[in-house]
């Protein structure tokens, strides 16, 4: 059922946008977006009068009626695709995602993603997400990278949760087999950070430009005389791809990394020279992903204040490398 909420609006509020207005008035259950949205569709009335200019600016006090309807229906299809939930309230979820899954619809992904199995999960609990029946995705995963991820239910929880993100004060831990023994073994690595210049479906460590990227790294155990290493990172930063950009750079790629990896051809004969058990030779031989996986999580949560803590164990077609 649509909401409606009554408000006041004193001396104080005379001259400011109403937008502006509104946010204040509402957060943090409405974002500045949706506030807008509302506005424009005629959802403000003073005095029986609909006002839809977001930058109206009231001249006197003045008490208005603001209308907040039910989250329109997603264009995305909901679908009944297993989830390996860690833990769920009325707020949000952590999910540990199998690789292979990929997080939002797009094209050539239109269905079988989490977000259609979100839907279908979520069905009676979404409150909405910036006016639409949607999860709330606060930082995203690769396809082929496993581990947790955090899903918000409703907006207030998506923009407490995405702040913590942007603060970086949602910690993200990962896992990641990279070839070789890392020098130094723990260090940071920040570098400026975008497309690759001549390659725009990679991303690139740069000279100028770009965002700056930071991830923190400590080797945990290094195998087979150097031939790889398990390496612990945390982001400081979540640019899309970072952790295999970054340890490519430092010249240490993840085992199994399509991308940003060495040479097949010369991957194959590393392993084949190694001196190795046959099961586990195979297994190297034969990983279709890079080996990546999302360790923990922590953060706090946006309605009770309490700190969260995740662990994922490492997936099985990860679990060889040990």
């Amino acid at each position: 059922m649509p909401k409606e909420i009554k408000l006041d609006f004193d001396e104080t509020h005379i001259g400011q946008r109403l937008d502006q207005t509104l946010t204040s008035l509402l957060s943090p259950d409405l974002s500045r977006a949706r506030v807008q949205d509302i506005i424009k569709k005629g959802h403000v009335k003073a005095a029986g009068k609909a006002i839809t200019q977001v930058s109206y600016k009231p001249k006197t006090t003045m008490s208005v009626t603001v209308i907040v309807p039910d989250p329109e229906p997603s264009e995305i299809m909901a679908e009944k695709i297993a989830l390996d939930i860690l833990y769920e309230d009325d707020d949000l979820l952590i999910i540990n995602k199998p690789a292979g899954l990929v997080v939002h619809p797009g094209a050539g992904n239109r269905d079988g993603t989490l977000v259609n199995a979100l839907l279908h999960h979520c069905r009676d609990s979404l409150s909405g997400i910036g006016g639409v029946e949607r999860p709330g995705i606060v930082h995203r995963l690769d396809k082929e990278t496993s581990g947790l991820m955090i899903v918000a239910k409703n907006d207030k929880a998506h923009r407490h949760l995405s702040a913590q993100l942007s603060d970086r004060s949602l910690k993200r831990t990962y896992w990641a087999y990279v070839w070789g023994a890392v020098v130094p073994p723990a260090g940071r690595i920040e570098t400026l950070y975008g497309r690759a210049p001549n390659q725009r479906i990679k991303m690139a460590v740069l000279r100028e430009g770009g965002k700056e990227a930071i991830t923190d790294y400590k080797t945990l155990q290094t195998y087979y005389d150097g031939l790889y290493s398990l390496v612990e990172c945390k982001l400081q930063t979540g640019r899309t791809h970072q952790i295999r950009v970054h340890m490519a750079h430092l010249g240490y790629p993840l085992v199994g990394e399509p991308l940003y990896g060495m040479p097949t051809s010369y991957v194959q004969a590393v392993i084949k020279k190694a001196d190795l058990e046959e099961d586990r030779r195979a297994s190297l031989q034969n990983l279709k992903r890079q080996a990546l996986h999302a360790k923990a999580i922590e953060f706090i949560h946006p309605k009770t204040g309490v700190l969260k803590k995740f662990e994922s164990p490492l997936p099985a077609d990860l679990n060889f490398l040990e």
